[in-house]
């Protein structure tokens, strides 16, 4: 579980430093060759580097261990950073529309040619860093860690909106210079789409949703194979960061005694965890196991 908790904060830290060399580039290509599309770029690229500072510290604060303040354990740090990149991304979108709809307005100087060879190189470099960064997401469970891989493809984006936007300005010539400001509004209600998308797992996260019947049916499987278990009564597993908490009602033989009952238990817990690396907690309640009869007992 350390490890995954590392490579998440590698992934953050590695994606922190790229936003920060891109965001700089964005910005002086975007002043020098009067393009406000790759200045909004610049502006989405900046709170890249917050998200990540916040996916990073979330991550760190996760991995602590249970104490006496928390002894469900830090998880929820994790589902919490990842809701803040999502309203990140949401004041992002907002912020580039409004200011995209103002420059569409306001009679200004057409995109700079060489403006698009610095936005195919972002492109091109943001979409390989959000694969990579959604890769370990997806590998170490991280729903803030894809969340962040989320921003580096919008900001991808919004790179490649602002590269549309700047070619049909250049090639139309006088009148269609607010093509990269109406390609800027676009890539804003983009980022607006994929923040609401991501807010919406992190709350279901936080809210205890169900994490899906392939965890569940796989806990369940593990359980009813330990000897001495005759049935599950109830399964209850949420998620908490990167891991589960499990709570389990085994029902088994009505005469096994009580340190008998105990030591299954414990068994029961000690598979589950494991069978599934992530499962941190495993609640287990016996109780006696009462074989159902078919048409009332006949």
């Amino acid at each position: 579980m350390r490890s995954d908790f590392d490579r998440g904060v590698r992934a953050a830290q590695f994606g922190m430093i790229t936003n920060a060399a891109l965001a700089l580039v964005k910005l002086l290509a975007g002043v020098f060759g009067h393009s406000y599309a790759l200045i909004a770029d610049a502006i989405e690229s900046s709170a890249d580097i917050f998200s990540s500072l916040i996916v990073w510290g979330g991550l760190r604060i996760a991995s602590r261990d249970p104490d006496d303040d928390y002894p469900f354990g830090y998880g929820k740090a994790e589902t919490v950073a990842s809701a803040t990149v999502a309203l990140m991304l949401l004041g992002a979108a907002v912020g580039i529309a409004v200011a995209a709809i103002r420059e569409i307005q306001t009679p200004h100087h057409a995109p700079a040619p060489w403006t698009l060879i610095v936005l195919v190189a972002v492109v091109v470099t943001k979409s390989l860093l959000a694969r990579t960064v959604d890769a370990v997401g997806a590998e170490v469970g991280s729903n803030a860690v894809k969340a962040d891989a989320w921003h580096h493809l919008s900001d991808a984006i919004t790179s490649a909106a602002a590269f549309i936007g700047i070619s049909i300005a250049v090639w139309k010539g006088p009148g269609w210079e607010a093509a990269d400001d109406w390609a800027a509004l676009v890539a804003a209600l983009v980022i607006l789409y994929n923040g609401l998308s991501i807010l919406r797992t992190a709350l279901r996260d936080l809210m205890d949703r169900h994490p899906g019947e392939d965890i569940v049916q796989s806990v369940r499987d593990v359980a009813e194979q330990v000897a001495g278990v005759s049935a599950i009564e109830k399964l209850l597993i949420r998620r908490s960061g990167l891991s589960y908490h499990v709570e389990i009602h085994v029902q088994a033989d009505p005469a096994m005694s009580l340190a008998a009952a105990h030591s299954l238990g414990g068994l029961v817990k000690s598979t589950i965890r494991e069978a599934q690396p992530r499962v941190r907690g495993v609640m287990v309640h016996m109780e006696p196991y009462e074989r159902r009869t078919v048409d009332g007992g006949r």
